[in-house]
């Protein structure tokens, strides 16, 4: 779960290379995943798809034991909001994603109103702030 993710888990990170477009994605899920390199495309063993990693700098360390990188991972399922808008979490988001706005390489990004599929409030409309912040 992203919310599990601590910065330190990522201070390695040099980039992250999105597969997609994110502009119109209200959230992406994110998680760590145990891989055998620091860089290029990982292999992809979920259900739906991939639509970014994070690659590492030269710095990372592999594992003692599995001799494995974390890097971050970013996807979606088929039952998400970009290809069910009407669906499950038309009104929420998963536990583990985050607003891909507010990503970057050694920042966890966090949930925002419009990855939790709510209208901005009230406030925010009369102060003219529109998301990502």
């Amino acid at each position: 779960m992203s919310s599990l993710i601590t910065e330190d888990e990522i201070s390695h990170e040099a980039d992250i290379v999105w597969l997609e477009d994110n502009t119109d994605l209200d959230y992406v899920r994110q998680s760590l995943d145990r891989l055998p390199t620091r860089k290029g495309k990982p292999a992809y063993h979920r259900g739906g798809r991939m639509v970014g990693y994070a690659i590492l700098g030269p710095t990372a360390k592999p594992s003692r034991a599995s001799g494995t990188f974390r890097r971050r991972v970013f996807w979606l399922m088929p039952h998400d909001r970009d290809t069910e808008p009407a669906g499950l979490y038309a009104k929420s988001a998963p536990a583990e994603a985050v607003d891909p706005r507010t990503l970057e390489a050694r920042v966890k990004g966090y949930k925002t109103e419009r990855s939790e599929g709510g209208p901005p409030s009230t406030a925010m409309q009369e102060l003219g702030i529109t998301l990502p912040l």
